[in-house]
């Protein structure tokens, strides 16, 4: 049944974008917000407890343009099987990378690492290499699907614009090979999920949480002397994003423990504050608490 589905939606992709959009406006808008109701008391308590400032009309009104986003998300993910490069190229832009490049190799680093968060379509963000020069590869960690078909999927469309998909158990590994080999690599870490309990070191404030964050980017980053970067993502317009790359830190082991952390989770609460309607708000970001955290770690 899964490659069933995989096969349709194959078909699907080929549709131009405006009957895509139709598709997100007339059928999955609808069907995801009044029908199925996807997680909308999720969404709508987390922006309550995110803008507090803000009255209920307008996280309402910010609750249905993210469910238009997120509807929109989904055809443009689909549509990614059979985008060229050349289109992508267009309809992604990504600016300040000839800078940082130049700045890389001055520095004479052989590794850069990318922040970014479920904003904008991170998806579409995985075509970050078609703007490279050699030596400079790209790569992206991701978490394997349990869907070996639905994993193959998105490994395939993933990996479509020249980037590797490396899986997140084995980034250490792998980015300790790369270096053996001699590889230059710019890798995407999209570091805004909740980590589990095992996983959390640190806590920061964020959208007026007490939030913990995944810290393995900045720790990889000291082992390797790799750059930090922050993708700024905006989407001016429908269809369309540009994506500025800003440095964080060409040398981390400079800075103080979690400061590079902090430095990227400000960022993104900027620019969610900016555009609240572009993040994911379907995730369920704070089901660990600091509260519970603390018991656990009294026992």
């Amino acid at each position: 049944m899964s490659r069933l589905l995989l096969s349709f939606l194959r078909q699907l992709s080929r549709l131009p974008f405006s009957v895509l959009y139709a598709i997100s406006d007339y059928v999955l808008f609808p069907l995801v917000y009044y029908v199925v109701r996807y997680r909308r008391g999720l969404v709508r308590q987390q922006l309550a407890d995110s803008f507090p400032e803000k009255n209920k009309q307008e996280r309402q009104q910010t609750a249905r343009r993210f469910y238009h986003f997120f509807c929109d998300y989904i055809v443009e993910t689909l549509k990614m099987q059979s985008m060229s490069h050349e289109e992508m190229r267009k309809r992604v832009v990504f600016t300040g990378m000839d800078e940082m490049l130049e700045q890389l190799e001055q520095e004479g680093k052989q590794f850069a690492f990318c922040y970014l968060g479920h904003y904008g379509n991170w998806e579409w963000m995985a075509s970050f290499p078609l703007w490279f020069h050699e030596p400079w590869e790209g790569g992206q960690i991701y978490h394997p699907l349990r869907n070996k078909p639905m994993d193959e999927f998105f490994l395939n469309m993933r990996s479509q614009f020249r980037g590797t998909c490396i899986p997140m158990k084995q980034t250490l590994r792998q980015i300790l090979t790369d270096r053996r080999q001699g590889k230059h690599k710019i890798i995407g870490f999209i570091a805004d999920q909740g980590p589990k309990w095992e996983a959390v070191h640190h806590w920061s404030d964020f959208l007026n949480h007490k939030t913990a964050f995944f810290t393995g980017t900045e720790y990889i980053a000291r082992q390797v002397d790799a750059a930090l970067l922050y993708l700024r993502v905006e989407r001016p317009r429908r269809g369309y994003y540009t994506a500025n790359v800003e440095i964080i830190s060409l040398h981390p082991k400079e800075m103080e423990e979690y400061e590079a952390t902090e430095r990227y989770i400000s960022m993104l609460e900027e620019q969610i504050r900016q555009q609240p309607e572009l993040w994911l708000w379907t995730h369920k970001r704070w089901k660990r608490s600091y509260e519970q955290w603390l018991q656990r770690n009294q026992k």
